[in-house]
Formats: C-alpha cells, structure tokens, sequence
C-alpha cells in the first residue's frame, strides 16, 4: 500500500486524514434532511456500496439499518474467489484470508450399496481449479464481512458510519427537478418507534432484502417459484466421528435427505445445511414447526453409521428454498429508458432471491453494488453523465437471471436421491459432475459483460486472449521494477474509482525511449486528445481518473528505471513526491510468465483498460490512441 503522499502521519495508515465539513455524528446530533445518497439495509449490498462511497467524502452518503446495531452472527458465509479478489481491492483481502477457513476440497458422500442405509465417500474435487484466481474460496461469518466494510468507512475521509434503528417506510421521485428529488420517509424502529423522519435525496438504493419497501416504492415484485422443500441450517460446535467434517462436503443418504457440510472459521465452528420437510404447494414452512432439535436428529439419521455429538447450536434457521427475480433494478419504466435516468435502485436479495448451498448470494449482492459504486460516484463528483446509471441494470440483471437459472438447477439435484447407476459406481454421481461444471460459476468467474459504453467491442481481443472483454481482470505474478517486489499484477489496484491501463510492451519495447509504450505514455501525458488530459482536472493528479501501469518482457535487473517516461514516474501530492510503483517487468524467479499465462501478444504487447470495479473493458494495441479517446469520451466528460 502506499501512503505519506500528502506528508508523513503516524499511526494506522488505513485511517485517512478526516475530510472537513463532515456531518455532525454526536449522540443527539439531528439527522440530514438532504443526502447524495441514502442506502436502506447494512447487509453485504449496503455495506459494500457504503465503504466505496465512503472514499469520496464529498459525496454525502447515509445508511440507515432497521435493526438497533450490526448483527452478531448467522446468515450467510462463503466467500469466492472472484469476492475475495475484490476484497483485496478495499484491503481486507488478507485479513480474511488469515481469519477465515479456506475451502481446498470438496467431498461428495452417497449411500453404500453394501448398506444403502450407511453413507460412503465416492469422489473428491478440488474447489479451486489451479490458476483460476489468486486468491482462495473462504467460508467466514456474514457479521465479519459486514464489520470489515463498515471499517473502511469509519476510517475513510468522511468517516462514516451507519444510522441503526431506521428503516425506510416510503419514498416518492419528482422527475420535475435535478435537486434532490427523491422524498424518503424514515420511520424510526427503535427507543422512538414509529417516528418518522424526511430526507431529500438525489439517489437511493435498497439493499434492504427480499421483503425491500425500496422495491415496493418504485413499484417492483420478485416473481419466480418455490420448490416446496423445508431446508434447515445450523452453525454448530459438536464432536463427530464423520472423518471429513473439517472439508466441505455434500451428502446424500438413501432415504434420510441431504446435508452440506461447510466448516468455518476458528477451526471448530462448522455449519450444517440439512434437508427437511417436503412442504404441501400452498403450505410454508413456518406451519411445521420445525427447531433446531428437528434439524439435529436429522442430521444424526443422515450420517449413519457417523454420530454427531451437538456441544452448542450457535445460530439456527428453516427456510424454504425459492428462486425469485425482479426486473426493477431501478425506478425507469421500460418505456421511458430514453429520456429519464434512474434515481433509486435495489440491489441483492431486494431483487434477486434463490438457495443459499451454492453459496452465492452474498457474493453477488456485493458484486451488484460494486457495479454501481463505481458509476454513482462517477456522476456525483460530474465525471460522468447520468445517462451512465442505465448501464446498472443493463449487467447486473442479466447475471441476476443466470445466478437464479442456475441455482434452480443447483437446488434440484441437490435435493434428488441418487440413481442406481451412481450408488454402484459406474457413473460419476450427477452432483459431483454437476459440481464440476459450474465451477467457474460457483468461483463468481462466469460474469461477462456484454458490449456498451462501459465494455468495448472484442475487435483486438487476439492480443490478450487470456484477458477477456467483459470479464474480470485476470491477475498474474509480475515483479515491481523500482524495489524487486514480487507481486500480483491486480492487487495494484484499489476499490477507489479509478480507471487503469495496463500496457505490456511489445519485444521491442525497453527502458529506451522511442519504443511503443514510451510513445503511448508520451502521447498520454500531453496530448489534447490523450483521455488522461481531457478528463483530469487541473488540481488533480495526473492518475487521479485513469492510472497507466507498464509491463516488460525483460526482468528487473535489465531494466534502466532512470530512462522511463515522466508519466511512469510521476510527480504527485502536495510536497511533490515521485511515485515508484508504476513499472513492472516479469517475474526473474520462475513462478509464472504473465505474457505466457494471459495469452498477451509478445510481439505487438496491447493495452488493457480495466474498469473501477476490476473488469475488462477494452483490449487495444499500444498504438490505438484514437480507439482509446472515443472509448472514454463515451464515458467520461471533458474537463
């Protein structure tokens, strides 16, 4: 991380220096009566979007949370590859990982053929398939993931925090007026129940779940089915025999039901999924009474010949599976997407409900408000037009609907009893193969983009085949020239709005000036036409909208660091310091060739643009300066 820019300052380095102006936070304190943005709901979506918002302190951000402070424990606890990646960007990656269990394989149990009433192993799979992402899958409390957000708020700028025990009741748009027009009535659900207050706002996003009076105000229903089936989930500290407790495993008895096993954190917690009930098609679950002794006997009858020895039941919980959409990502009718731009939006469970086994829907509810972090703050601080904020709903509802097909199919076969062919052996059970498949899905590394004005066209994707358009960026080891460090190429990257170019030289590209990424930094410095110059304002730096990171063929020690372009060493902050990080070569130790393992062409090199939020959006060669201007004049305002 880098830090001192703006001059030296001890202590935690996370903790910025407080911007001025801020809102009054003392105990009494009123609340605003006007916001930039107000998000109803502090779960993984509402979080997610605070902490990004948080880093522009001259956005005025709000979240009001219905419950009286952060929840403690329960809900959900898979982390994904393509999350943790994302993690990484706010910088916590590392503190979870050090924090939370790492899922390295899972186990799929079926019943004997000797003794269908006994359980067995037949297969094990990686989770992780070699090479697909630098960071691992982790299983981790809900509440850690929420508290580690809310800390990158506290610490930011605008040092904020959230506004416990309001909910929003209601809320109105006056498509009249660019001056705050969306009216939300707060009703207060604590000490002073029933009380209400209004805020005026210029966006809202209801990350408030799936019962969201966000998405009721603006009109919107989740729409899709149930399976009729009583599932029951348990975090549980017990002793058990089951030899494969500490993997995650999927079981599936003859005659008994299904259980998921996901170990977590701490080395002894571990969390049960235990199919229950089938339910009648107009019953719900909560007429069977089911408790947490329900679950636990079913979960002992499961594992035979195992036992189970339950010490304590953390936090317990029965729902019915359901696999529900809305196509309200936003508050503009179908018929007026042409002449109005959304003012208020869901995001997570408030307009995408499905199973939790496949262990996604934290994951994408967050992935939801990374989409839109990016492009709210793009507009409030007048980079951008807001005709951008169509694109939300254009992306995310796409992967909504592939998230909820999937799952469907997920939660069938998972509730399914094995076939004969699988019970003998002479067929892969369809779960495992199912398994199999979709890992890229499950990893969170199946998004694609389609083309728009935030994702260009795949004309010049040849030159980084491994690096594709609309998906996210694809870290590799590389090494930094200026101190020897090995690292990941992406985690040079921050949650913090910035557009990046990585350009990776051609073979006839050195530290000698005249090569091709010389000329291109050259060109991007200074030129009128350069998108660097025609979006960067005078007070800022020279990386504050879109930061350019170089890529050798060459190792460190061959490089003359001297010789860069000013660009690559710019000069940055109010004491003027020069920035060492921008130039990278390749690896001289062996462990990985990122011109090899991301398909990038060592004859010409290219350009990679890479959105805020860690997606492709453009390949081009070094020299295709125009594409590159009209790509970000589509996107960004001329200073």
């Amino acid at each position: 991380m880098q830090y001192y820019e703006d001059g030296f300052r001890g202590g935690d380095p996370d903790l910025k220096k407080a911007a001025p102006g801020r809102r009054d936070r003392a105990p009494f304190a009123p609340l605003p009566d006007k916001v930039d943005v107000l998000i109803a709901g502090s779960g993984p979506a509402g979080t997610c979007l605070f902490a990004q918002l948080s880093q522009f302190p001259e956005i005025d951000t709000m979240l009001v949370e219905r419950k009286p402070g952060p929840i403690e424990k329960g809900q959900a606890d898979g982390i994904n590859t393509r999350t943790m990646e994302m993690f990484q960007a706010f910088g916590f990656g590392e503190k979870v990982k050090r924090e939370s269990y790492w899922v390295n394989q899972t186990n799929f149990w079926v019943p004997d053929t000797a003794n269908p009433g006994h359980i067995k192993r037949i297969g094990r799979v990686q989770d992780v398939a070699d090479d697909s992402s630098e960071m691992p899958h982790t299983l981790i409390n809900q509440a850690r993931v929420h508290e580690l957000f809310l800390d990158v708020a506290r610490k930011s700028a605008a040092r904020n925090v959230p506004d416990y025990s309001w909910q929003v009741k209601d809320l109105t748009i006056d498509t009249t007026t660019e001056d705050h027009p969306v009216t939300v009535i707060l009703e207060n659900t604590g000490i002073n129940a029933g009380e209400t207050h209004v805020v005026r706002a210029n966006y809202v996003v209801g990350c408030d779940g799936a019962r969201s009076s966000v998405r009721t105000a603006i009109g919107g229903k989740l729409e899709g089915d149930a399976a009729h089936q009583a599932w029951g989930v348990m975090d549980i500290l017990a002793n058990t025999d089951f030899p494969d407790v500490r993997q995650k495993c999927l079981i599936a008895s003859k005659s008994e039901g299904n259980v998921l096993i996901l170990p977590r954190e701490g080395g002894y917690l571990f969390r049960m999924y235990v199919e229950l009930d089938k339910l009648n098609p107009d019953e719900r679950v909560s007429a069977r009474n089911l408790t947490q002794d329900h679950m636990i006997a079913a979960a002992q009858r499961i594992l035979t010949p195992y036992t189970l020895d339950v010490k304590e039941v953390v936090w317990w919980s029965v729902y019915e599976i359901g696999h529900r959409i809305s196509e309200t990502f936003d508050d503009v009718p179908p018929e007026d997407r042409a002449t109005r731009n959304p003012r208020v939006f869901t995001a997570g469970d408030a307009c995408h409900t499905h199973s939790p086994k496949a262990g996604q829907g934290m994951n994408v509810s967050m992935q939801d408000t990374f989409n839109l972090g990016w492009k709210l703050a793009h507009v409030l601080t007048g980079r951008s037009d807001p005709s951008l904020l169509h694109t939300y709903r254009a992306e995310r509802l796409t992967e909504a609907k592939r998230l909820v097909e999937t799952d469907h199919k997920w939660a069938r076969i998972m509730s399914a009893p094995p076939g004969e062919s699988e019970l003998d052996g002479t067929d892969m059970p369809r779960i495992q193969k199912h398994f199999i498949e979709n890992l890229e899905f499950t990893g969170g590394l199946a998004v694609k983009y389609d083309p728009s004005r935030v994702t260009g066209a795949a004309t010049h994707q040849a030159l980084a085949t491994g690096e594709e358009i609309g998906r996210r960026f694809h870290s590799a080891l590389v090494v930094r020239v200026s101190d020897a460090m090995q690292m990941q190429l992406g985690h040079a990257a921050e949650a913090d709005g910035r557009w990046r170019i990585y350009a990776f030289g051609g073979k006839e590209d050195t530290s000698e000036p005249g090569s091709a990424l010389h000329k291109l930094a050259d060109w991007l410095e200074s030129d009128p036409a350069s998108p660097i110059v025609r979006h960067t304002r005078k007070d800022e730096g020279i990386d504050a909208v879109i930061d350019l990171r170089a890529i050798f063929q060459t190792t460190f020690d061959k490089m003359a660091y001297e010789k860069m372009p000013s660009l690559l060493k710019p000069i940055k902050g109010p004491l003027g310091l020069q920035d060492y990080e921008k130039v990278f070569c390749l690896d001289h130790k062996g462990l990985g060739d990122i011109y090899e393992m991301r398909g990038i062409d060592r004859d010409k090199g290219c350009m990679i643009v890479v959105r805020p939020d860690q997606y492709v959006a453009h390949v081009l060669p070094l020299d295709g300066y125009d594409e590159l201007s009209a790509f970000f004049a589509d996107i960004l305002l001329p200073v």
